[in-house]
């Protein structure tokens, strides 16, 4: 299953006291109330705002009315080609999940949104690296092009190496990971799930965490594969059974007669 990278402030000592409150909340699982701390008053705050609650909606399925509400108002408040390149990286990115979830068929609009972005994001901007790892999951999921998907997702990675973005870069590596493993490269599967699994324990993103622990453990024998799935397991039951996408992963496999 993929899922959604965001990344901002407030990880690090020394950051703005509002965007560590931000962190914090969202790292465990609380989006809205993450949100909530924030007055979309102006693009960024507002961009902030609905990329946090875009976010909860792939973690948790649920929550998707105020997901549409909160990029409406970052869509009207967006003036530069950044915050309009910014806020239609959001609009694809809440399609895709949509889509993703099976909740409603918006694959088109993913698509639309995300290529809209790409016309407005110039290369090596800020907001690039994202949108590209983004573009990665519609190739990966929707399109079923894994070659298109790694080469966006090697995009990102270099992006966000070059700002040093480790947040997003536990994504990247989580990904090529993947496809790494997919194509029984195991090797080089662990070296990415670790490294995801890593940045995540380091940053304190725990609502991250238990899916990098299963991830790993898919690459590895066991016992350690057991070990890992039991501790992705307790924090998912920490978190309330999120992300919730993640319990078909941990599930026990089905006995035979």
């Amino acid at each position: 299953m993929a899922h959604t990278a965001m990344s901002g402030s407030g990880t690090t000592a020394g950051d703005d006291p509002l965007q560590t409150a931000i962190w914090r909340l969202r790292s465990r699982a609380c989006w809205a109330d993450a949100a909530a701390l924030l007055q979309p008053h102006s693009a960024e705050a507002s961009l902030q705002r609905a990329s946090l609650l875009v976010e909860r909606c792939l973690y948790t399925e649920q929550g998707w009315a105020e997901a549409e509400d909160a990029l409406r108002t970052a869509e009207a408040l967006a003036q530069s080609d950044d915050e309009r390149g910014a806020a239609a990286c959001e609009r694809g990115q809440l399609a895709y999940a949509s889509t993703l979830l099976s909740v409603r068929d918006r694959a088109d609009e993913a698509r639309a949104a995300l290529g809209r972005a790409a016309a407005l994001i110039a290369p090596g901007a800020p907001g690039r690296a994202l949108l590209d790892f983004r573009r990665g999951l519609l190739a990966e999921n929707l399109a079923r092009a894994p070659q298109a998907a790694r080469a966006a997702y090697r995009r990102a990675h270099a992006g966000a190496t070059a700002q040093d973005d480790q947040l997003l870069m536990s994504f990247t590596w989580r990904h090529l990971a993947g496809l790494a493993l997919r194509e029984g490269e195991l090797a080089e599967a662990r070296h990415g799930f670790a490294e995801s699994l890593r940045i995540r324990e380091e940053l304190g993103y725990l609502v991250g965490t238990a899916p990098a622990l299963a991830s790993l453990a898919d690459a590895e024998s066991e016992p350690e594969a057991s070990r890992l799935r039991a501790e992705a397991g307790r924090l998912f039951r920490l978190l309330g059974g999120v992300p919730t996408w993640l319990a078909a992963q941990l599930a026990p496999p089905a006995a035979t007669a």
